[in-house]
């Protein structure tokens, strides 16, 4: 049976471009038959991706069929995933987050988790002397997963290895670091065509802290007024996403990539509160701006409190 290979839901350009990478490997190189498959319509940083390297946009997929073979990426996180996921043959993960628990496998599998920016580093390093082999297509989805997770270096989850690999990258494709990341973060930053359900739920992930289970919703922008003009419609919508996913609040935060600083929408005392407790922050309206706030992974999700 041919492998699906897949990130989380909600898939950003690592979990579109990372399942691209990994196929690509496991077909070419290794003569396994694999294909990349989304939980999700891609984001826009995500789908200029795919249309700047020439890349089909993968299959979305909601459901794995029982025993049907899967390789998990960017993920280890159940709730980021099928509901029926247990159910499939999990041949390997390959992440870059926390060790979440939940997943259940049908025998001994290779996991591979390490303290990098992007799964696309890690999967640099384990495809090793066959990248030579790899066409400038993937080469590019792999650069702009980086250069994505990142933040063009500016996050604080960005390593000197993640860099070095970006350079090689970029070097290897003929491609100026910044003018490339601008493009990206302009596509990234055109969110003028959706709804403020789908901004709410465009790069989000579900956590639960202190018995309160929370969306947490991340806007990376160069933009950033171009999503706070919409704060009143946004936080209108966030008691009915709420509802509709099962979570009792959705945490906004806009991430204005060049000023390296987040705004948290308030919209209630409850979010409120988690800013106070969470980034001894001070609100005083219906928007709170945090500082050096740039990173869900290593500087929101750690430090929530409710």
């Amino acid at each position: 049976m041919t492998i699906q290979v897949f990130g989380h839901k909600s898939p950003d350009t690592d979990s579109t471009g990372s399942p691209i990478i990994w196929a690509w490997y496991l077909n070419e190189v290794k003569g396994t038959p694999a294909k990349p498959v989304l939980l999700g319509e891609p984001n826009t940083e995500a789908a200029f991706m795919l249309t700047r390297w020439g890349l089909d946009k993968p299959e979305i997929i909601t459901s794995v069929a029982a025993d049907a073979p899967v390789v998990i990426v960017d993920t280890n996180n159940p709730a980021e995933l099928p509901a029926d996921i247990n159910s499939a043959d999990i041949l390997a993960i390959i992440d870059h987050h926390k060790l979440v628990g939940g997943l259940e496998t049908k025998g001994p599998i290779d996991i591979t988790v390490r303290p990098l920016a992007c799964t696309a580093t890690i999967m640099h390093d384990l495809i090793g002397d066959d990248l030579a082999k790899m066409p400038e297509q993937v080469k590019g989805a792999m650069l702009t997963c980086i250069l994505s997770d990142t933040l063009e270096f500016r996050s604080p989850t960005t390593t000197d290895h993640d860099k070095a690999v970006a350079e090689k990258l970029a070097a290897d494709l003929g491609i100026t670091i910044s003018d490339f990341a601008a493009e990206m973060f302009a596509a990234k930053s055109d969110v003028s065509a959706f709804s403020e359900a789908e901004l709410l739920r465009m790069d989000s992930k579900e956590y639960e802290v202190g018995g309160k289970q929370f969306r947490v919703s991340v806007l990376e922008t160069t933009s950033p007024k171009m999503v706070l003009d919409r704060k009143d419609a946004l936080m209108a919508a966030m008691p009915g996403v709420a509802e509709e996913d099962g979570a009792d609040q959705v945490l906004l935060f806009v991430v204005d990539i060049l000023n390296e600083e987040a705004t948290l929408l308030v919209p209630n005392e409850l979010v409120k509160s988690v800013a106070e407790k969470s980034f001894d922050a001070k609100p005083t309206g219906d928007t709170v701006v945090l500082p050096g706030i740039m990173s869900r992974k290593k500087q929101i999700i750690p430090n929530l409190k409710v």
